[in-house]
């Protein structure tokens, strides 16, 4: 009897090293790495648990058994919950270049430039991989769309044009437009308003505003253009500003004679007195704030030296001899090269 316990317990011993060493092979199998494949792009939005991003994983083809390695990563206490973002994956990853993969969600920074007009905007975003120029435009002209993420008003028609603010974002790609604008309108509010009540004339202030982003390079003159803005509106007189028109035309170029008496457009404010219908661009707070508060004077014209400075004057007399001055100065630096 005693010879039998023992050959028993030995057969068990036997049985159970051959299943853990089945369970070994098993499990190894289940862990071991895809066929590498080429690096994708894998928008998490929201990502939830590391389980529920790893099951994902395994129906693109990126993880062979997901509960594997949510198994190993609790088991090497690396099955941290994933944050929402962009990541950058390949199948034939192991499961430790995974989790760390999914550690670190992509960082893009990308500038959105104060001269853009949205459908500028629209294209640099679609460059930078982060949403389609299509959807960014769409979603621009559905402003009510975006009113429970801000506290103050939106246009109840027509678009977002001199809200979305200009900056400098953590855009990764695939964010989507939605994601885009939401952060725009969030920083607009967050760097215009700062905690207060908006004005009563925001949405004037963002028309005059975005004429003086485009016109002005230099910080002290910006109330002073608002200030001739301001004053030839008063007078009746068009305001005559380039950038108003380029706007209508959504196309940045040189104009003609024949542009300005031709192009009929109310963001022609050649022919059109009084301000165009809508911001132009995307003014900085400087520029807004400069509408809100344009300097008093008695000017009525500008022109811009080659460097960025502006002579201004309130008589046309003074501004063509002013007009000169800039013509003498481009040909002394055409002269000089």
């Amino acid at each position: 009897m005693p010879k039998r316990r023992r050959t028993g317990c030995w057969g068990a011993i036997v049985i159970l090293l051959v299943g853990a060493g089945v369970a070994y092979v098993a499990g190894a199998r289940a862990l071991s790495p895809l066929p590498s494949g080429p690096n994708r792009l894998i928008r998490l939005d929201p990502a939830g648990s590391l389980e529920s991003v790893l099951q994902r994983l395994e129906r693109e083809k990126l993880v062979r058994n997901a509960w594997a390695t949510h198994l190993y990563a609790r088991a090497t206490r690396k099955a941290a919950p994933v944050k929402t973002g962009t990541y950058l994956l390949h199948a034939g990853m192991d499961s430790d270049e995974l989790l760390a993969a999914l550690g670190k969600p992509i960082r893009q920074m990308v500038r959105m430039p104060e001269t853009n007009w949205a459908r500028r905007s629209a294209n640099l975003l679609e460059k930078a991989n982060v949403c389609t120029a299509q959807e960014y435009m769409e979603l621009f002209a559905k402003p009510q769309e975006f009113q429970d993420v801000v506290s103050f008003p939106l246009p109840k028609k027509g678009t977002l044009e001199g809200y979305l603010y200009p900056d400098t974002y953590d855009f990764p790609p695939l964010l989507g437009a939605r994601g885009v604008i939401v952060r725009q309108l969030q920083n607009f509010e967050k760097k215009v308003l700062e905690g207060r009540d908006p004005p009563k004339n925001l949405r004037r202030a963002l028309i005059v505003g975005s004429m003086v982003e485009l016109e002005v390079a230099r910080d002290a003159e910006r109330p002073i253009v608002a200030g001739v803005i301001e004053n030839r509106i008063k007078l009746g007189m068009p305001l005559q500003i380039d950038a108003s028109l380029l706007y209508g035309i959504q196309k940045w170029r040189e104009l003609t004679f024949a542009d300005y008496r031709n192009i009929d457009s109310p963001y022609n404010v050649y022919r059109h007195k009084g301000l165009p219908p809508g911001p132009i661009c995307s003014p900085t707070v400087k520029s807004i704030r400069a509408a809100l508060n344009p300097a008093n004077h008695n000017y009525l014209y500008y022109v811009a030296l080659p460097e960025g400075k502006h002579l201004f004057s309130a008589t046309y007399d003074e501004h063509l001899r002013n007009i000169g001055k800039r013509k003498a100065a481009l040909a002394q630096i055409r002269s000089a090269q």
